[in-house]
C-alpha cells in the first residue's frame, strides 16, 4: 500500500478554518479570469453598502451611518442581463442630456424605443446616441447640444435603434 499522494482519513486543515470561516472548493478558472473572480469574492458579489440617510444637495446636516441594505450594481442598473451592453460615448452632442466624451451607457435591447427616450442608432453604418423624436413623416435623431443639427430619417429609410440608455455612467 502506497504512503504518497491520495485522501488520507483526518488529513489537511480541518474544515472552515481557513481565511472565509466556511468550508471551501477548489476549483480550476482560466488564469485571465483569476483577479475578476477574486475582486467578486472580495467584494461579496460586488455588493456595495447603500446607507439609508438621504445626502442634502443644499444645506449640510448630520448623516447616520445605517447601512439600509448592500447594493449589487448590477442588479440596479442592469434589468434585463441578456438584452443590455455596456458602450463609451466619443463626442459631445449629447451634453445638455448629461452625457460627455468617455461615458460608460448602460443600454437595454429590450425596450421599446419611444419618442423622447435617448437611443443608440445605427446610422450610416455608424452606432450614434440621439433622443429619439417620431413624428407624422418619420423619426429624427436629436442632439443635446445646439452645434449638432437632427438627424432626420424620412419614411422609408431604415433607421436601426440598437437599445434604450437606462444609465450614464461618469466621473465627477
Amino acid at each position: 500500500m502506497s504512503t504518497w499522494g491520495g485522501k488520507r482519513t483526518g488529513g489537511g486543515r480541518p474544515s472552515g478554518s481557513g481565511r472565509y470561516g466556511v468550508p471551501t472548493k477548489a476549483v480550476r478558472v482560466p488564469e485571465h479570469m483569476l483577479a475578476d473572480i477574486q475582486r467578486f469574492v472580495e467584494y461579496q458579489g460586488y455588493q456595495l453598502p447603500l446607507y439609508s440617510s438621504r445626502v442634502r444637495a443644499g444645506s449640510p446636516s448630520l448623516a447616520d451611518d445605517h447601512v439600509e441594505m448592500r447594493l449589487d450594481l448590477n442588479d440596479y442598473m442592469v434589468k434585463h442581463p441578456a438584452a443590455t451592453f455596456f458602450v463609451r460615448v466619443a463626442g459631445d452632442s449629447m451634453v445638455n442630456a448629461g452625457i460627455f466624451e468617455r461615458d460608460l451607457l448602460v443600454v437595454d435591447r429590450s425596450l421599446q424605443a419611444e419618442s423622447g427616450r435617448i437611443v443608440i442608432a445605427v446610422v450610416n453604418q455608424e452606432l450614434t446616441v440621439k433622443r429619439l423624436q417620431k413624428t407624422k413623416t418619420g423619426c429624427e435623431l436629436i442632439a443635446e447640444n445646439p452645434a449638432y443639427p437632427p438627424i432626420i430619417i424620412k419614411a422609408g429609410e431604415e433607421l436601426h435603434i440598437w437599445g434604450v440608455v437606462t444609465h450614464v455612467i461618469h466621473d465627477v
